[in-house]
């Protein structure tokens, strides 16, 4: 099989996250499983450009990977070049699989590929979800949907990440084939050891600053957190929104009890292990990497519901669920106090339970299957 895996950014443009994550990991755990990939990305940065070279496959961590110019600087990451280039060479493949939606990339790289008469799989990665919709831009989302987006998706095969996200995409496009298979997530090979609760609840919030991830909810909960704690903030984002959510911190007198320490990279699995929980109150998120991330060093989770990935830590008793509101989100921190032998044993048994859940093999065989059925 041949895959094109297109998405408007690829790594190492690591300020979008985990889905830049998520894309690189597929495309090389199908490499690695024997598949011929490649990918078609732009050299979107945020508001500036990688420093890479554009216009000629390279390998990327043994991935062919080619890097088109963008001419827009916002999220909208509109590339002729990338574009034309797809014109010419989408029948070389036997699928097309597109991430994300509402952007230039996505869209028209969809209308292309259809047109040139290739299977396409969407995978939405949240940016089709009720909160997407609803947030930014919703006049123009609305009229872009009514008139191209969805004319289109009714045209391609759908890839979930969640049951969450699987059930609302089943909702918006109920005659489409959707397959639901989870992220790849880069486990640790490193075992930690030596865990010991302190005298306060060390809590992290390990994640870009953004305002879907419920960041102001935490804030705005731990004026009402009645049992001693530490707040570790790893990440960032946005400079004029970090220092409102500093200035609310700091209004609702809490400030002194947080550390704001910014993006992390390579201790990112020491510094979770050594918290007692990861807390995620996200109004909305499609899957959530840094759950699983947290649980493969055993660190227990408190996520809001509309985390994609809250019924698999229900269901798997690997942590709390809230809702997005500070009052749950106080109640569910003040409640940890009485949950020491709980974290414990979660400590103990979360990280093997996402090795298996997560097995690389497994999750690639999975990718093939649909891929493979796509085909046919």
């Amino acid at each position: 099989m041949k895959i094109l895996q297109l998405s408007a950014s690829y790594k190492p443009a690591y300020i979008y996250g985990g889905p830049t994550m998520s894309v690189s990991m597929l495309a090389e755990q199908l490499v690695i499983a024997g598949e011929n990939v490649t990918v078609y990305t732009t050299t979107a940065n945020g508001l500036t450009e990688l420093p890479v070279e554009t216009a000629t496959p390279i390998l990327v961590d043994g991935v062919t990977v080619t890097y088109f110019k963008r001419i827009t600087k916002d999220h909208t990451h509109l590339s002729p070049s990338l574009l034309m280039h797809l014109w010419r060479t989408a029948r070389d493949y036997d699928a097309i699989h597109i991430h994300a939606w509402w952007n230039l990339v996505s869209v028209l790289g969809c209308l292309v590929a259809l047109m040139r008469k290739v299977p396409v799989i969407i995978s939405p990665r949240g940016t089709l979800s009720n909160y997407s919709f609803h947030n930014k831009n919703n006049n123009i989302k609305s009229i872009m949907h009514s008139w191209l987006g969805k004319p289109l998706l009714r045209k391609c095969y759908i890839h979930t990440t969640s049951n969450n996200e699987h059930d609302v995409m089943k909702a918006m496009l109920p005659d489409n084939t959707i397959f639901n298979i989870p992220n790849f997530i880069d486990l640790t090979k490193n075992k930690f050891s030596g865990y010991q609760p302190t005298g306060h609840l060390r809590i992290i919030f390990f994640s870009r600053i953004e305002e879907k991830k419920g960041l102001d909810i935490l804030l705005d909960a731990l004026k009402s957190v009645t049992i001693p704690y530490k707040l570790t903030i790893a990440g960032d984002g946005n400079s004029e929104y970090v220092n409102q959510l500093k200035k609310l911190a700091l209004d609702n007198g809490v400030a002194t009890q947080i550390d704001w320490i910014g993006f992390q990279t390579d201790n990112k699995y020491h510094l979770l292990y050594e918290h007692d929980v990861m807390i995620l109150p996200s109004y909305d998120e499609n899957f959530g990497n840094v759950v699983i991330e947290s649980l493969s060093v055993g660190t227990p989770v408190l996520i809001s519901r509309a985390v994609g990935l809250a019924d698999y830590v229900s269901q798997n008793y690997l942590g709390w669920l809230c809702e997005t509101n500070s009052a749950s989100v106080s109640a569910a921190i003040n409640n940890l106090v009485s949950q020491k032998t709980e974290i414990n044993r979660i400590k103990e048994y979360a990280p093997g339970k996402i090795s298996a859940d997560f097995n690389y093999v497994n999750l690639a065989k999975k990718y093939i299957g649909m891929y493979t059925q796509v085909i046919k």
